[in-house]
């Protein structure tokens, strides 16, 4: 049986989020590093759906060319009647860099010339579309913001939010045509007059506001009708639908209030150690590092500026690495973190550095990852030679990307609830790391103290 529901994920931790909310809905879900084999898909009794770890939130759009292509193709062809390209729940992107744009238009090549539907807002992340402007939380105690006056989006370092009307968002990355389902539409309407208005629509895309549980079950129970329909009239391909995990909420939720099933948040048990790796700028991770220092971990401070270059690279791994060691033998836990929110210092150096080196704005944006990710996966790795530790918390998207890849791991399975958008998972590998237990979670996503709760366990 092919599965129900495929997706590709823009980001990393963005992608473990998916997971989550169709793991808890009973729907089990693999998240593969890259495009599976069939002997990959097979080797996981029950799948109803699956999702391939992306990294396009942080490519040109020359690289979104060339990476997402094959992708949809692979995903039409598994026989998935919802496709999603799933989009960070704060929308960041540019006309230049993990544009949804250019996605939107890819997309449209492989799947139809028909409205494509986007869902943006996820209550349960504290993410809301109200007339066609997003508003987010930053953090989960926070008021929500308006996305082009949230305090870690306004300042984003790669893809800075100043807009917080999606339709303008998208027609600056190219899609010039976009409907618009508002909340009075939304509420006024049943889901056939919804579905009407939808394929009736000569737009590219089609928008949808979202506030609330009751709007969850309106829009999941048009992606039901719009992917059945799809299945019947184009022989076998799926719907595509972009957005965030808000479009596995809404169907998830329509199905079990269809089904009478209730979602099951799996708790987990504690360990005594715990290595946490951050790579992320946003305030609500400089505050959680706080937290962690303040409750006995061992605060390791990274130089991205020593990790640019191989001559000081390999100095800087070996500093952290030893000490790392040293507080493990002491009988501490360990965070390191390679910035303290977006105000630290170390962020101005390696951008003034990354200058020097005669690189352009554009080019640092997009190289910056690729020149530090590997080489904080790298440092984890020798990390976890030395000394043997069963779970792993890492903060940031493009951080998690490239220590996950490091690490030679294939494939994460969703096994326990730890706070909204950032599941526990397990590691499936042909290495050693097969059963290591991670966390790998957004800048943004949990509150000051989750570190604790990775640590003390749920159960």
């Amino acid at each position: 049986m092919p599965p129900i529901l495929a997706y590709y994920g823009d980001d990393f931790t963005g992608s473990t989020d998916v997971m989550e909310v169709l793991q808890w809905s009973g729907l089990r879900t693999i998240l593969f590093m890259n495009v599976p084999t069939q002997d990959q898909l097979n080797r996981f009794e029950g799948l109803v759906a699956f999702g391939i770890a992306g990294d396009s939130r942080s490519k040109s759009v020359a690289e979104m060319e060339d990476i997402l292509p094959g992708v949809f193709q692979f995903l039409r062809d598994s026989g998935a009647r919802i496709i999603h390209y799933k989009t960070c729940s704060t929308f960041d992107s540019s006309p230049e860099i993990g544009s949804i744009g250019k996605a939107i238009e890819l997309g449209r090549r492989i799947f139809s010339e028909g409205p494509i539907p986007v869902v943006v807002g996820a209550p349960n992340l504290g993410r809301y579309q109200a007339f066609g402007n997003l508003f987010a939380r930053s953090g989960l105690g926070s008021e929500p913001y308006r996305l082009d006056r949230h305090p870690t989006m306004s300042q984003h370092p790669i893809t800075p939010m100043h807009e917080a009307d999606l339709r303008r968002v998208l027609q600056a990355q190219g899609i010039t045509r976009v409907d618009l389902v508002d909340l009075i539409q939304l509420e006024a309407n049943s889901p056939s007059e919804l579905l009407d208005d939808v394929e009736s629509s000569e737009s590219e895309v089609v928008l949808f506001d979202l506030l609330t549980s009751e709007h969850l079950v309106a829009i999941g129970e048009l992606l039901d009708a719009l992917s059945r329909k799809s299945v019947q009239a184009k022989k076998s391909v799926g719907q595509f639908v972009v957005g965030s995990s808000g479009v596995e909420a809404a169907w998830t939720t329509a199905k079990r209030i269809a089904e009478k099933t209730v979602e099951v948040r799996p708790t987990f048990s504690g360990v005594d150690r715990l290595l946490v790796l951050t790579g992320s700028c946003s305030p609500v991770n400089a505050r959680q590092i706080a937290w962690a220092e303040e409750n006995g971990f061992a605060s390791i401070a990274i130089s991205p500026l020593r990790l640019l270059e191989e001559p000081t690279a390999l100095a800087e791994i070996e500093r952290i690495v030893e000490e790392a060691i040293v507080a493990i033998d002491a009988g501490q836990n360990i965070i390191l973190h390679t910035s303290r929110g977006p105000k630290d210092s170390r962020i101005g150096e390696t951008l003034q550095k990354m200058q020097r080196l005669g690189l352009g704005e554009l080019e640092i944006k997009l190289q910056s990852g690729k020149r530090l990710g590997p080489k904080l996966g790298a440092l984890l790795e020798k990390i976890l030679v030395e000394r043997s530790i069963s779970r792993i918390g890492i903060a940031g998207g493009d951080t998690s990307a490239y220590i996950v890849r490091q690490l030679g791991i294939e494939a994460l399975e969703a096994i326990a609830y730890v706070t909204p958008g950032a599941p526990l998972c397990l590691a499936h590998s042909a290495n050693r790391h097969d059963g290591l237990e991670l966390i790998l979670k957004g800048g943004q996503v949990g509150n000051d103290s989750i570190w604790e709760t990775v640590l003390r366990g749920t159960s």
